[in-house]
This record gives structure tokens, C-alpha cells and sequence, in this order.
């Protein structure tokens, strides 16, 4: 434990996702060595950040605008929606390049032992959304992209179920073994999935 202000400054950093305590103790004490560093710069950007960041009215992606650069663009095909739990998701997704149509973002995913239930994400807003789409702009697939862990899955299956009943074709991202990996370090649940989505051999 150090003084005053400096274990603020690390607590504070203990406190963001994926930063443990070494780590926080490093930023800190990186910040306070490095004459450089320009600590007003980063204040400033942490304070616009909050200020001008906004969730998009469409998707739920990150914007500095009323709705997102992908929701906004023409050329992306509309009746295509491909749901992914956060906005770090499109991003992934983006750098593949494969995906042209539209985004909806659930804000996580379904999680009993943490208390987040389906009302908790956008998906009342995803249901409105496929509602008012009609004529040429009718959705004809729904692409779930949740990530491949039990919360991930309870999400999917429970889209599966809700969109499937109102008759809005669903498909879920193909997940499998990795490129470069080894089978003998492959878990169970991504063994199978990698033997239920196998293709014939061309």
C-alpha cells in the first residue's frame, strides 16, 4: 500500500476491466516517471469521451453522431442484421470484412448468476426494429454472433426461439478449432461445434 494520492491513482486503475493490481501499480507509476506523458491530454479525452460518445438509436453501436457510419451508409445491405453482444464485436467483425449488412448490439448477453436477463439487453429493441422493417427493407436474415461461452449459447438459444416464432430466418456464426491450433488442446464445446459445422471436401 502506498500514500495518499498514489494508491487512489492505482485503485482507480484496479477498478477498469482486465487491469489487476501490478498492472494498475505499472500504469500509475509509468505515468508519475515519464515526464512526457501528458497527463491534461489524456484527461481531456477521458472527459470528451463521456461527453460527445453516444449509443447509436439504430444498432447500439458507438457514435459520435445520432446514429453510426453503419447504419448511416447506403451501401450496406439493410435487410441483413447480424447481433453481436458489444460494440468491440463490430469492430471484429468490420476487420473480416465478409459482413455488408446491418448491426444490433444487446449490450451483453443473458447471465442468470450475474441477474441479466433478456429485458436487460436491447432485445424489446431488436423486436421493434424487425417489426418496422417491411417491404424491400424486410429483414431475411438474422445473424447471431454471440460469443461461443454459456452465456453467449443461452443468449443465441433464446433469440433462436423468440425470432424463429415470428418467422425471421436465424442463422448462428459458425464457431470451430482455430487456425494453427492443436486438437489435443481443444475444449469439449469447441470440438463439437467444430464437427457439427464440417464441410464436404471439395
Amino acid at each position: 500500500m502506498y500514500d495518499g494520492i498514489v494508491q487512489d491513482l492505482i485503485d482507480e486503475f484496479g477498478r477498469l476491466p482486465g487491469i489487476g493490481p501490478k498492472s494498475a501499480q505499472r500504469i500509475a507509476f509509468h505515468i508519475l516517471q515519464t515526464q512526457s506523458f501528458d497527463v491534461s491530454k489524456l484527461a481531456e479525452l477521458l472527459t470528451e469521451v463521456r461527453e460527445r460518445v453516444r449509443f447509436c438509436e439504430v444498432c447500439g453501436n458507438i457514435t459520435e453522431q445520432t446514429r453510426c457510419s453503419i447504419c448511416s451508409d447506403p451501401r450496406r445491405d439493410h435487410t441483413l442484421i447480424c447481433v453481436v453482444e458489444e460494440p468491440k464485436d463490430v469492430v471484429a467483425i468490420e476487420r473480416t470484412r465478409q459482413f455488408r449488412g446491418l448491426y444490433h448490439v444487446l449490450g451483453g448477453a443473458i447471465s442468470p448468476i450475474d441477474g441479466i436477463g433478456p429485458d436487460d439487453l436491447s432485445i424489446p429493441a431488436l423486436m421493434r426494429r424487425l417489426g418496422e422493417a417491411t417491404g424491400d427493407d424486410r429483414i431475411r436474415e438474422v445473424i447471431i454472433a454471440t460469443d461461443p461461452n454459456l452465456e453467449g449459447e443461452a443468449t443465441a438459444a433464446y433469440l433462436s426461439r423468440l425470432l424463429t416464432s415470428i418467422d425471421v430466418p436465424v442463422s448462428r456464426l459458425a464457431s470451430g478449432l482455430p487456425v494453427g491450433g492443436d486438437l489435443e488442446f481443444a475444449d469439449e464445446v469447441t470440438l463439437g461445434r467444430a464437427f457439427e459445422g464440417r464441410r464436404v471436401v471439395e
